[in-house]
């Protein structure tokens, strides 16, 4: 059985705690790999280490530290295959879902390239008599990111390309579930030359996570995943002192007004809501038609495409529309949430609880689920289920529809499908949610904005990657400066002035 390693200063080392975790493989249930969970004591050392090796990288200059980046995206290019294989073999994506995992960190590495210009200050040239008020953004020294399993690719560069392009160390605690491509793209880090000891991946589990949280020579820490561990990260790491964002859970609304397209509705519905198993913060798992006759119909375009979906190993190809949940816990948690349903009155359409697949009967697979008639008591209304389970609450007008996506305590993302302007831009400017669609069911920005959303789905006030990113990872320092001239009244110049 392979027994996986940490990433500390530029090699593979293995851990001394003693303590390890079964990496599974999703589609079989069987152990096929170990991690170790690094004790504090390794922590810190990792940190300590990263911190020495940030002093030269902070004085790179930026120009040289976005080559860096640059490297790293043709050797991300090159290696594509080989990550999104293992990246599917640990966490059971398709083939095709890992590789757009990838993709979607490569395009924030992407992005950092562009470091000296997003690291420019700002100048004022004769503020006063003689002075001049620049300022400068200047890394933090040391940042943390603590990564979820659903994104073990995308997430992770997220957090560590701005990290280190703006001439930060940077301190990785992925997901123990899936840390392969973490330790993988250390390694391409390493060959597009980043310094040894700028970017250490320490694996672990609450301990490590303790531990980065009261470390005080951590001076910022990024953190995705539930919201109640994003509640308490964001609290324990900001009573530190420490710069801290946080993103948790989701329940995404999309709207279906009566003049929209259905056909585009349903299959983005498709999409987006069992894309990946459901397990992204971003899946639409709350559909929402306005009046019966759009719900009436929805319904009936969404049954035939949901039973042709094909559930299965990445290993069969790119046939299938989604493999399995990460764990059995979490399988185990979303039958339970759909017997839930099923108990407070819900009508359960599409049943997918009787799902098996032959010759993997052990694996961590779900059919797939769609409810209707769900009213916003119940608890598959209430709690984000991270699974291919589809629930569909009828609104009689408009304003009803937008009601639940705001009163909801989540506001991650959002969507809604008409072919009318004015409702569209009334639903932008209105809705207390972070990423808005029109007419896209998953609204994930690109590089080069933000994303981040609001209410119990965000913590902090800058959000992850475009321009916010260098933000956050840097401080601004203001000088003002003043040189006496030596110059007299009339023009003559005093030398004396000058000693």
């Amino acid at each position: 059985m392979q027994e996986l390693t940490h990433w500390i200063n530029g090699k593979h080392v293995k851990g001394t705690s003693g303590r390890f975790a079964d990496v599974m493989n999703p589609a079989t249930g069987e152990v096929q790999a170990r991690v170790p969970l690094a004790s504090k004591a390794e922590l810190d050392a990792a940190v300590n280490d990263a911190a020495k090796a940030q002093v030269a990288w902070a004085a790179t200059n930026p120009q040289k530290r976005g080559r860096v980046m640059m490297a790293m995206v043709g050797l991300i290019n090159r290696d594509m295959d080989k990550l999104a294989e293992a990246l599917s073999r640990e966490h059971g994506k398709t083939i095709p879902d890992a590789k757009g995992d990838v993709q979607r960190g490569l395009e924030v590495i992407e992005y950092c390239i562009n470091a000296a210009q997003m690291l420019k200050g700002e100048f004022t040239d004769a503020a006063g008599p003689g002075i001049d008020m620049y300022s400068m953004r200047q890394p933090l020294g040391v940042a943390a990111g603590i990564t979820p399993f659903n994104f073990p690719a995308m997430i992770p560069l997220w957090k560590m390309g701005p990290a280190l392009a703006c001439g930060n160390a940077f301190i990785l605690k992925p997901s123990e579930r899936d840390p392969s491509v973490p330790l993988m793209l250390a390694e391409l880090f390493k060959e597009a030359g980043l310094p040894d000891g700028v970017l250490q991946v320490i694996n672990g589990d609450k301990e490590s996570v303790d531990a980065i949280l009261d470390n005080e020579v951590v001076q910022a820490i990024g953190f995705v995943g539930s919201t109640p561990i994003a509640e308490y990260i964001y609290g324990r790491g900001c009573s530190n002192g420490k710069r801290v964002q946080c993103f948790g859970g989701a329940k995404n609304h999309m709207i279906i007004m009566p003049d929209a397209d259905l056909d585009q509705a349903a299959d983005a519905l498709i999409g987006a809501g069992y894309g990946a198993a459901g397990e992204r913060c971003m899946a639409i798992s709350v559909a929402v038609p306005v009046g019966e006759a759009t719900a009436d119909a929805l319904i009936e375009k969404l049954i035939p495409r949901i039973e042709k979906l094909k559930v299965g190993p990445y290993t069969a190809g790119n046939d299938i529309d989604y493999g399995p949940v990460v764990t059995a816990a979490a399988k185990a948690n979303i039958l339970k949430l759909v017997e839930s349903g099923v108990a407070q009155g819900a009508k359960l359409v599409v049943d997918g609880r009787g799902f098996s697949l032959q010759g993997y009967e052990d694996g961590y697979f779900v059919g797939p689920h769609l409810f209707d008639h769900v009213t916003t008591d119940m608890d598959i209304y209430k709690k984000e289920i991270f699974g291919p389970v589809l629930s569909t609450v009828r609104a009689k007008t408009y304003e009803e529809a937008i009601g639940y996506a705001m009163d909801h305590e989540y506001g991650n993302g959002t969507a809604i499908f008409t072919r009318d302007g004015d409702t569209a831009r009334d639903f932008a400017a209105r809705i207390n949610v972070g990423m808005v669609g029109i007419n896209v069911p998953i609204p994930v920005p690109l590089a080069y904005h933000t994303f981040g959303g609001w209410k119990k789905s965000g913590f902090g006030d800058l959000n992850q990657h475009g321009p916010d990113a260098f933000r956050f990872y840097t401080r601004t320092k203001t000088v003002t400066s003043r040189w006496p001239s030596g110059i007299k009244e009339g023009g003559e110049f005093n030398f004396k002035a000058m000693d």
